[in-house]
């Protein structure tokens, strides 16, 4: 494989509860179907995922197939890139915050990433199998919850 993609469903403390990793070929819409697709009527308290731009579109399939309100988290500049102005009159101002900016929910599973990221065997592609990086995502998590178990006694 050349390269992969990592699909991560996660709850509201970056904990996984659903791990998919496939090869990079296959586009951000069906990698979350082949993510979300096993889950339906399974998980009766969700009710709703936050996902980036990349899976926009699946909001009406979310709805119909899990049950699941989905919301695209976008962001600040999205829509403000391309203006047509007449001319003679200048552009509208545009009220742009300086610095970085964080997103409302998506450093959730950021913060995921950066921690699976911390395992040697996560931090590159180093299995053969894409099946046995998921198992690894798995462990690592184990870990970390057993870890946080261990602190809270």
């Amino acid at each position: 494989m050349n390269g992969r993609k990592r699909h991560l469903l996660v709850d509201t403390q970056g904990l996984v509860i659903k791990a998919k990793v496939h090869p990079a070929d296959v586009h951000d819409k069906e990698g979350a179907k082949l993510l979300l697709g096993p889950l339906a009527g399974k998980l009766p308290r969700m009710a709703k995922v936050w996902v980036d731009s990349a899976y926009q579109g699946l909001k009406k399939w979310t709805k119909d197939v899990l049950g699941w309100d989905l919301e695209v988290v976008k962001h600040w500049w999205t829509g403000l890139r391309w203006v047509w102005v007449p001319e003679g009159q200048e552009p509208p101002a545009l009220d742009i915050p300086a610095g970085f900016q964080v997103l409302p929910r998506r450093w959730v599973v950021e913060r995921t990433f950066g921690w699976l990221g911390r395992n040697q065997r996560l931090s590159k592609d180093y299995e053969a199998l894409p099946q046995t990086e998921e198992a690894f995502i798995y462990l690592s998590m184990i870990r970390l919850m057993l870890r946080r178990l261990a602190n809270s006694s």
